[in-house]
């Protein structure tokens, strides 16, 4: 068997912990510790986040849409792939390694999706920008950690909390979406889109296609 080889590495925003990026002949991983946050080999939940999105504004004019998390370009790839010549996509991640290997190691992965002229990459915090705009987005997508939980970057806590969900509904216009991927269901999480006054549909997807480890998107949409 081909043996992993580690590329690089870079600290997480807090610096309390690694983010290390592996090859393996053609397969890439990114991992946290012992945990893989993404690998090129199954893509399939990723896609399917971006695709229930833009199903679901599909009626929009000139959409804008703000995804939370690079990773390997999955979700960028497929909503790009969904979405027509007049919509804006920013795409918000706090790690600037990750953008780095985007453009480096694993830039035939992105296959030049972040030259698209819809596409605009902001080092930043998702928190923050979602705090910043009012009615602004039709749809945000967060794939920021392994579920509703700040494992990357305890500050992302603040995105799933009570606040930061009425700070997510703000940021919608009527009608938008915000749709949130994790590894596994949390019922506390459901109970809180709820609570905060979206409409939820709670999506069981496959890791890759019809097979691999089960993942749910949530999307939650601010009624009009």
């Amino acid at each position: 068997m081909i043996p992993w080889v580690q590329l690089d590495s870079a600290k997480t925003p807090d610096g309390g912990q690694e983010l290390r990026l592996k090859q393996r002949g053609t397969e890439f991983s990114i991992m946290l510790g012992t945990n893989e946050l993404m690998n090129s080999r199954l893509s399939g939940s990723e896609e399917e986040l971006a695709k229930l999105s833009c199903d679901r504004i599909a009626g929009h004019s000139r959409p804008k849409i703000l995804i939370g998390g690079l990773g390997m370009g999955f979700t960028l790839r497929a909503a790009l792939a969904e979405l027509g010549a007049d919509a804006g996509i920013t795409v918000a991640e706090l790690v600037p390694a990750v953008i780095a290997w985007a453009r480096g190691p694993l830039a035939a992965l992105f296959a030049g999706c972040l030259d698209d002229p819809r596409v605009s990459v902001r080092e930043a915090d998702v928190g923050h920008i979602i705090r910043s705009d009012k009615a602004a987005w039709d749809a945000i997508l967060l794939d920021v950690d392994n579920g509703p939980e700040g494992i990357v970057y305890k500050g992302n806590d603040a995105l799933y909390g009570t606040a930061g969900l009425a700070a997510a509904r703000s940021a919608l216009k009527p009608g938008g979406v915000l749709a949130v991927w994790s590894q596994g269901p949390d019922s506390g999480f459901t109970r809180r889109l709820k609570q905060a006054g979206f409409a939820v549909d709670e999506v069981n997807t496959r890791a890759n296609s019809k097979r691999g480890a089960r993942h749910v998107i949530w999307i939650a949409t601010n009624r009009l």
